[in-house]
């Protein structure tokens, strides 16, 4: 089957024409022969009529074969488009399958031969879900429908959602995928360019796992300075004070100007120890790896609201319990959102909701405060929902943002927790 319409509407009605021509020649051929047989004198015009049908005989005839040789040049010409548009489909790097209506595939190029391991003989005419693994099968044909009856759809090559495919071996890879549709006389065609993009997906995740290896690394480092903080120059530094405020208490009573001079050491031995202790809470709270998620979850809401004068509602089950990474990343998000209301929102009141599903964990950040345009361009130093995304997307998470001018902000994510991510 030619991969163009044919063309020449045309011929079929000479064709028409010619058979009538001929009939009336033939007619007239007989009824001079029934004359001759008869013996009967021919009429006075009936040379005439004959002289005229083997003229008009003539014409069809160079009509006939004109036609032959048009029919001729155009099936070549067909056929050498044909020839190109099928080089020019096998020379593509990606697979192009178009199948039918009743998905059976009617076109396949070498790249998808390449791809799924099926070679084109054995493929056309097959349904298309022997390229697709059983568990997307009622998806894809759910898709497929809805394209056809819509014209949209949200497969774009290009846009990062990544589909799998079944090669002929059994095994599910990685693809990205376009779709489009044409309407034919015999039905729809569907027809899908594919990308293997497996070195692509292999690449994100390794790049993944070690941008979740170096923010372990960051954590643990954070964890040490802000315990030596802690245990060390904190401890240190009380005792410091503990020395100065001996040596006040034995001083003569005469020595005012000493006095005066360790009041003023004292108090900045308080300053300092408070930001010492600050510090190391900022870089790490004990907390969390003292007592857990939820204690450390209601400390920083507490100080939050302390810091900034914001109150700050919180709703979590306590008995909830995360192991490492997914107990760091949830108070991460929590502490980042946080400053972001603190840094940008005007907010008056915060509310932070932290629940466990049965597939993970999902936890909400809102505000009612100025809120901002998503589409807005972001500011070259602003991060935050940066960094919120990336520690989501290290654990397979998503993030999803309510917000508009003058209607407060909601953040929420979703983190997906294995079994083995509860303590138990």
């Amino acid at each position: 089957m030619s991969l163009f319409p044919r063309v020449g509407d045309a011929v079929p009605k000479r064709r028409r024409s010619m058979a009538i021509v001929l009939a009336v020649m033939a007619t007239s051929t007989f009824l001079a022969a029934a004359h001759v047989a008869s013996g009967t004198p021919a009429p006075a015009g009936l040379p005439l009529v004959m002289a005229l049908a083997a003229a008009t005989c003539g014409v069809a005839w160079v009509l006939a074969v004109r036609d032959a040789a048009r029919d001729r040049a155009g099936k070549q010409a067909l056929d050498g488009a044909d020839a190109r548009l099928a080089g020019l489909l096998d020379s593509a790097m990606d697979a192009i399958i178009t199948v039918d209506s009743e998905q059976n595939v009617i076109l396949y190029n070498k790249a998808a031969e390449k791809i799924f391991g099926w070679p084109t003989p054995e493929m056309l005419g097959q349904p298309l879900t022997r390229l697709i693994p059983p568990r997307h099968r009622g998806a894809h044909g759910d898709q497929v429908r809805r394209f056809g009856q819509t014209g949209t759809t949200s497969r774009r090559m290009g846009d990062g959602t990544v589909l799998y495919g079944q090669r002929a071996s059994g095994e599910e890879f990685p693809l990205e995928a376009s779709i489009s549709h044409l309407d034919t006389a015999h039905g729809k065609l569907f027809t899908v360019i594919l990308r293997d993009v497996t070195e692509r997906v292999r690449a994100s995740e390794e790049l993944s796992a070690f941008a979740s290896a170096a923010h372990a690394i960051r954590e643990s480092e954070k964890t040490r300075i802000a315990r030596e903080l802690h245990d060390e120059l904190a401890q240190s530094l009380t005792a410091i004070k503990m020395d100065a405020t001996w040596i006040r208490q034995a001083m003569p009573a005469d020595a005012d100007a000493v006095r005066a001079k360790l009041e003023d050491m004292l108090g900045l031995l308080d300053t300092t120890v408070a930001a010492t202790r600050r510090i190391a809470a900022d870089l790490r709270p004990l907390l969390l790896d003292d007592l857990g998620l939820v204690p450390a979850i209601q400390w920083l809401t507490h100080n939050f609201s302390q810091r900034h004068g914001v109150a700050c509602k919180l709703s979590l089950d306590e008995d909830m319990e995360l192991a490492e990474p997914y107990a760091t990343a949830v108070f991460r998000i929590v502490q980042e959102s946080l400053v972001n209301v603190a840094k940008h929102a005007g907010a008056s009141q915060a509310e932070v909701c932290i629940e466990r599903t049965a597939t993970g964990v999902t936890l909400e950040v809102a505000d009612d405060g100025i809120g901002f345009a998503l589409s807005a361009p972001r500011k070259a130093s602003s991060l935050g929902l940066m960094g919120l995304r990336e520690r989501a997307r290290l654990l397979q998470g998503t993030v999803d943002i309510d917000t508009a001018p003058g209607q407060g902000t909601r953040i929420r994510v979703s983190i997906p927790v294995p079994e083995t991510g509860d303590i138990t």
